[in-house]
């Protein structure tokens, strides 16, 4: 059976909220109730934040089997180029039924397509260490230069905060 990768439609939002909650139950477990109450609130995220983050979906037999996300973020004007922009792959699933077919490169294939016709000058990515080879595959490569800091762990230091203490501004 053929499959379609294409920017996700409003009307399979819920499908995608649906292939979130999937996700994170499959690796995390989650309760079954609660899960209506994500996807509304989780639809209602994704139609608020359309212009930052690309929803695409992965589409088998007229369902949504997978899906990724390209994050856009603005970056600070530079002399040589004013209009800047990056972009972060996110939420990168495909339904285990269907892994193991290519399925997961195409999506990313996509999504890398979608930056480079946006003008993107770079596409990171968080990956779990199962998936590193996956990315590679398709162009990605570590970065001495792409540093990352947990903030929960920097909680006990809260008196450091340059805008006073605690986590709310003074």
């Amino acid at each position: 059976m053929t499959s379609e990768i294409r920017l996700a439609r409003p009307a399979e939002l819920d499908a995608v909220a649906r292939l979130r909650w999937r996700w994170v139950a499959e690796r995390d477990g989650l309760p079954d109730d609660g899960r209506d109450r994500f996807v509304r609130e989780f639809t209602a995220w994704a139609r608020r934040n359309e212009a930052t983050h690309r929803g695409m979906v992965l589409v088998r037999g007229g369902e949504v089997i997978g899906m990724a996300f390209l994050v856009v973020i603005a970056r600070v004007p530079s002399p040589r180029v004013f209009s800047r922009a990056s972009g972060d792959l996110q939420c990168v699933y495909v339904v285990p039924e269907a892994r193991d077919d290519g399925l997961g490169g195409r999506l990313i294939d996509a999504i890398l397509r979608l930056a480079a016709e946006l003008g993107l000058e770079r596409v990171t990515v968080h990956s779990s260490m199962r998936a590193v080879p996956v990315y590679e595959r398709h162009g990605f490569s570590a970065s001495p230069h792409l540093l990352q800091t947990e903030l929960t762990a920097r909680a006990s230091h809260a008196t450091d905060h340059p805008l006073g203490t605690g986590n709310t501004p003074s």
